[in-house]
């Protein structure tokens, strides 16, 4: 039996005699695509910071290729894991390549120049960014900034990629794109995705979230039942054949809660 890349087992986090995460288990194996999914609150992001190494839980662990993720330096996990947060803010006047070139930092040393500069060039053209290596990071839009996020995430080369909600602030076609993007580089991703409508394109499994605690972990059809997304999100899930292609469409619908007049 092949090992998981990242296994967690009863995470818990707490702040301010508040429980974020509650006796969270799971597992990650290499290739997979976890979508973390759940209403605001529901403890999603702390529960990616935690998988990641970026927050020290109150409990339990997570082991990364077997060695517990505590005893792993900061730096050495660097070689490994990528993250793309919510909150980063490169600065404006810093080059496209550049910041992509920041990816490079952890394998200081390790590699030719030369070759940095080929794995930059790499992680830019996989993005579409290439013809806006010699543009500031001002100069893009929201769009172009989430991939220039990926690329020097890409340009890290990780075994893992983790995302909080990139799609955040983008138009309903920019997200989709942005996600078949991740999904067609092959790696391994844990993603926390707030829009419901991507989780099924994207995700190999999904982790339902509700009140700190883990409801589900399984593939997106098992996980995206009516049941469990009226019970956790309050709204309606609903399958569809497309109308002209062969496929079928996933759609989730606020229930109609008012009363027919009599």
């Amino acid at each position: 039996m092949i090992a998981p890349l990242l296994e967690a087992s009863m995470l818990t986090a707490t702040a301010n005699d508040r429980l974020l995460v509650d006796g969270v288990s799971l597992s990650v194996a290499a290739g997979d695509r976890l979508a973390i999914i759940g209403p605001n609150g529901a403890g999603k992001t702390t529960l990616l910071r935690m998988l990641s190494g970026t927050l020290r839980p109150s409990a339990g662990e997570v082991a990364f290729l077997g060695r517990r993720l505590d005893r792993i330096s900061t730096a050495e996990r660097a070689l490994h894991m990528a993250v793309v947060g919510q909150t980063d803010q490169p600065d404006p006047r810093l080059g496209v390549s550049d910041y992509v070139e920041l990816g490079r930092v952890p394998h200081a040393g390790l590699r030719r120049r030369h070759e940095d500069c080929d794995i930059v060039v790499d992680a830019l053209r996989r993005t579409g960014l290439l013809p806006f290596a010699a543009r500031t990071i001002g100069s893009l839009s929201g769009g172009e900034r989430q991939r220039a996020q990926l690329a020097r995430a890409i340009a890290q080369q990780p075994r893992i990629l983790f995302l909080d909600e990139p799609t955040n602030h983008l138009d309903p076609r920019a997200r989709g794109e942005l996600l078949d993007l991740v999904a067609g580089f092959g790696m391994t991703v844990v993603a926390v995705l707030h829009d419901l409508s991507l989780v099924a394109p994207f995700a190999t499994r999904v982790a339902v979230m509700s009140a700190a605690r883990l409801h589900a972990l399984a593939g997106p059809r098992e996980a995206l039942t009516q049941q469990l997304i009226r019970e956790v999100f309050g709204i309606d899930v609903l399958r569809l054949r497309h109308p002209t292609e062969d496929r079928e469409l996933t759609v989730f619908e606020v229930p109609n809660r008012v009363s027919s007049p009599s």
